[in-house]
């Protein structure tokens, strides 16, 4: 198939839509299939693909782009990217991977035309909470993880209980964490917590570390990336995810389970998917549920065992050659049904 897919960002630009994109797309070629990439990013490095990346088209390289491809393709809808399918009659396909609505909830005119975007495309949704907000039938389809960065590694010692992997901004929870650290010294348990990651949030939570006299229990490693980043996964017992708001998935949480983690989660959005039986899930917002959940699995260590050994089966959902086979499956369907 000629598959044409609109990522208004992408590489050198680094987050998880990106990530995502890039995977299928270099699977989609290793798979045989001619890809074409349209990006409003420029390049600055010249980076080299299995497939050709065209940056910051104008709308006539655009309209022809669309009129080689058998299927356009696009990661969440992007309205820019949609017009010449008004003009010349091809297949759009759109994987979901966040929610189609402002920070506070509200969903303002662009959220709205979105959704009605999806009643006239073949949809891939995340999770099932991401299909639940759709307006329209979609399937769902998880996403991949790196398998060969991620993997657990014999040779490391896991010499340390909890950590938590993310942006340090208010929605992702490290401070519920810190809360539930001082609940469980006042229960006589003291473990060591490794904050991966960077943010706006950072020296509010080292006064909090500071405030609550806990700087002899957490440690603060700024960003890890590759391989640095698995190592020192696979050196920690549990991988907490206390994010406050409804995750659209939680990639962190298939990268803590690779690397031998049992994982600790918030349950709201689609995070629950992800951990599946590998971990446990608590409230929102919860400090006393998440503090309860730390203090059981600290207090009997065997049960991480018995949730690791569910890992294999569970990631063998969400490795890239697998999943893009499904996203193909999706695609040329869509295609059939077209002609």
């Amino acid at each position: 198939m000629k598959i044409l897919i609109y990522s208004p960002s992408f590489y050198p630009n680094i987050g998880g839509l990106e990530t995502i994109i890039s995977t299928l797309a270099h699977e989609f070629a290793v798979q045989g299939h001619e890809v074409k990439l349209v990006s409003q990013t420029p390049d600055k490095d010249l980076l080299h693909f299995p497939f050709e990346v065209i940056r910051q088209p104008n709308n006539r390289q655009l309209f022809q782009l669309v009129k080689w491809c058998e299927v356009c393709f696009q990661g969440c809808v992007s309205l820019k990217g949609i017009w010449p399918l008004f003009l010349v009659h091809r297949p759009l396909v759109i994987t979901h991977q966040t929610w189609y609505r402002r920070n506070d909830g509200k969903e303002s005119w662009q959220d709205h035309l979105k959704k009605l975007v999806t009643r006239f495309a073949t949809n891939i949704s995340i999770s099932h909470a991401i299909a639940k907000e759709l307006p329209t039938a979609s399937t769902i389809i998880p996403n991949a993880y790196r398998e060969d960065i991620f993997y657990e590694m014999p040779d490391v010692f896991r010499s340390r209980e909890l950590v938590f992997l993310g942006r340090l901004v208010s929605d992702k929870g490290a401070n519920l964490l810190l809360e539930a650290l001082v609940q469980l010294k006042l229960a006589g348990l003291f473990p060591k917590l490794t904050i991966i990651g960077s943010g706006e949030e950072e020296t509010r939570l080292r006064q909090q570390v500071i405030d609550n006299e806990l700087e002899q229990q957490v440690n603060f490693v700024s960003i890890k990336v590759g391989q640095d980043l698995s190592k020192l996964l696979n050196s920690h017992q549990i991988l907490v995810v206390p994010s406050l708001w409804n995750e659209p998935f939680g990639i962190v949480a298939l990268e803590g389970i690779a690397c031998g983690c049992v994982v600790v989660g918030s349950d709201g959005g689609g995070l629950k998917d992800v951990i599946g039986s590998c971990g446990v899930t608590f409230p929102n917002g919860n400090t006393q549920a998440l503090t309860q959940v730390l203090r059981n699995l600290l207090q009997n260590p065997e049960k991480l065992s018995i949730y690791r050994a569910k890992a294999p089966e569970h990631l063998l959902r969400h490795q890239k050659t697998a999943i893009a086979k499904v996203y193909l499956e999706v695609i040329k369907t869509a295609v059939e049904s077209s002609k």
